[in-house]
């Protein structure tokens, strides 16, 4: 579903104090943090949220390219810690195109990457925009670290077994594939798609690895 434009979703990011406008702000918080976790098409902000939560020592950067549906994810971030009184101070997100993530993050800085329910593109001349194209996968290796991680989910086959083919071409190793990840008792934080979709078919979800030469 389409979310209706927020003309003044641009003024609402930047008065939120954890919006890193540019790479220098992101630097400076970068600075003292162990593990970096990145979700690339963070949406409104569940899943941010509830991984912010469960790993308080870990510093979470939430990337969206969409700035109203940001804007939502912050309004529903602070609307959380005013109603439990705690700020997330591991918690922090921007705006920009995925391709440029590596532009925005210095190399080999992040520890895990987290896809979740990207736009599958289904049409095959679009397939150059699905983020685990290999144009993409490239800019990935760039800033994940040393046996950096990438999990990805998703609830289209087609997308799902592109990405396997990619992502196996690529080079990279799999460490855990799931063809229905609810059928599962391993722990999972859904996102906002999936807590209303999931019952409508199964979700697919792989888990792979940089190979370092």
């Amino acid at each position: 579903m389409r979310v209706r434009n927020n003309p003044n979703a641009k003024e609402e990011l930047c008065q939120f104090d954890r919006f890193l406008q540019d790479k220098e702000a992101l630097q400076k918080v970068l600075e003292d943090s162990k593990e970096v976790f990145v979700e690339i098409g963070m949406g409104k902000g569940d899943f941010l949220l509830g991984m912010a939560l469960a790993n308080p020592d870990v510093l979470f950067v939430g990337v969206e390219l969409s700035e109203t549906v940001l804007s939502i994810a912050i309004k529903k971030i602070k609307k959380y810690e005013e109603e439990n009184g705690i700020i997330l101070k591991n918690l922090y997100v921007m705006s920009f195109d995925a391709i440029e993530v590596a532009n925005y993050f210095p190399s080999k800085q992040i520890d895990k990457l987290f896809l979740n329910f990207s736009d599958p593109w289904p049409k095959k001349k679009h397939a150059k925009r699905r983020l685990t194209n290999e144009k993409f996968l490239t800019e990935y290796t760039k800033v994940l670290k040393k046996n950096g991680i990438i999990e990805f989910k998703t609830d289209n086959r087609g997308l799902f077994e592109y990405s396997l083919l990619s992502i196996q071409h690529f080079g990279m190793e799999f460490l855990e594939v799931y063809l229905d990840l609810h059928q599962t008792d391993i722990p999972n934080v859904e996102t906002e798609y999936e807590s209303k979709f999931s019952s409508k078919g199964p979700i697919y979800k792989l888990v792979c690895q940089v190979k370092e030469v």
